[in-house]
């Protein structure tokens, strides 16, 4: 994943070459994960796999929004799900969108895109933690009880960290001794970014192990670890394995 803010007028040159053998992704054809010339990049949502990926996460944030809505009352915690399911989806968008592009042309537009959606993420991700905080101190809740509460907290400090990786480099290479060296680490980017996302899921998955879903929500563990697993089955497909240096 690219930076959430920060694109300069003039994108690096990105070092990824464009000849037909590093189009290839992890699994099925070159073609099968690369947007085409002058094709619109709206498509890039649901080129090969990826529309697995849509529908599931499509499907897991209306599962979660429902489960919010239709047990009323709403209270300030209920933004918390409500916040991070949002997150989650609108940061496969822009995994989704970016990875088709192979053109100097299609990447700048990609990368544009992917950043503002990023910045879209980080504040409803931002928002969900805030929530979840402000309720706990109001009401002196436990922190740290569930496996979920864990998994949460490393999570919120693996998105900041990725999201202060990707502006850095964007928009302050010098950080990283010039442009050369910050290009250097968009392939370590880009592997965070896609294990970020296993992490994310793993977390929504033990949340309906807590006693908010339990007793309120009733999101069911193996419909999520399915609808999780397709996410992955539509998003890990279409890495183009050169951006990842190998």
């Amino acid at each position: 994943m690219a930076s959430a803010t920060g694109i300069p007028q003039h994108l690096p040159i990105d070092p990824d070459r464009d000849d037909q053998g590093d189009l290839e992704p992890l699994l099925g054809r070159p073609g099968d994960a690369s947007q085409r010339e002058n094709a619109p990049i709206i498509k890039n949502f649901v080129i090969g796999t990826g529309v697995i990926a849509e529908l599931a996460a499509l499907i897991l944030t209306a599962a979660v929004w429902a489960a919010v809505l239709l047990n009323p009352p709403l209270i300030l915690f209920s933004v918390h799900p409500l916040a991070q399911s949002l997150g989650i989806l609108v940061l496969i968008q822009s995994i989704l969108v970016l990875q088709p592009t192979h053109t100097g042309a299609q990447k700048q537009v990609g990368a544009k895109i992917h950043a503002g959606l990023n910045l879209v993420g980080f504040a409803l991700f931002a928002a969900g933690v805030a929530s979840i905080e402000v309720n706990k101190f109001a009401n002196n809740g436990l922190h740290f009880h569930s496996a979920h509460g864990y998994l949460g907290v490393a999570a919120a400090v693996w998105l900041l960290a990725q999201y202060l990786v990707g502006f850095t480099m964007f928009a302050v290479p010098a950080l990283y001794g010039g442009e050369t060296n910050a290009r250097k680490v968009w392939k370590y980017h880009r592997s965070s970014g896609y294990a970020l996302l296993l992490f994310l899921l793993a977390t929504v998955v033990t949340a309906t192990e807590t006693d908010y879903n339990l007793n309120v929500l009733k999101l069911n563990l193996w419909a999520t670890v399915i609808l999780s697993l397709l996410i992955v089955a539509g998003v890990f497909p279409r890495i183009k394995k050169h951006k990842l240096g190998l």
